[in-house]
């Protein structure tokens, strides 16, 4: 169902200009779940989130796809999304990126893409570095509260 769902929501958001991230279909017996993520580089505003969610229940109520009453829920990713996919390293190209990695710590920098396996991040000085994604634990968005703070002063 999850799928139909997406195929549902995906010619919604391409129109307004946003990707479908996930759709997830949870809830118990009475009231079912539906979350719809979607993003775009520089975010989502709350009336493209809006609009993507009133022409879901359009669909979703003219398709009688989920039988009984359903929760509706449409937003954008925060920051400890998880980038996995090529697509999420394009996305976010530039943004201040986190990398846990599996033995332990953590190394930050701006996203410069992936090469193959490798994450490129580009530190504070201008310096790359490379991460090999097998010994990544997660990546995601971050603050770069050095730069945050300098700006402040």
């Amino acid at each position: 169902m999850e799928s139909r769902i997406r195929e549902l929501v995906t010619p919604i958001a391409e129109e307004l200009g946003v990707e479908v991230l996930r759709v997830r279909l949870g809830g118990g017996h009475r009231t079912r779940l539906v979350q719809i993520f979607v993003d775009r580089r520089g975010g989502v505003d709350s009336e493209t989130l809006e609009r993507i969610s009133r022409g879901v229940s359009l669909q979703l109520d003219a398709e009688d796809l989920i039988p009984g009453a359903y929760r509706l829920e449409v937003s954008s990713p925060g920051f400890d999304w998880p980038l996995e996919a090529p697509e999420d390293f394009a996305r976010y190209d530039g943004d201040w990126l986190k990398v846990d990695m599996a033995e332990g710590g953590a190394v930050e920098g701006y996203n410069r893409g992936l090469e193959g396996e490798t994450i490129l991040l580009e530190d504070a000085e201008g310096q790359v570095l490379r991460v090999d994604r097998r010994e990544a634990a997660r990546v995601v968005r971050a603050i770069n509260w050095k730069e945050v703070t300098r700006s402040k002063r």
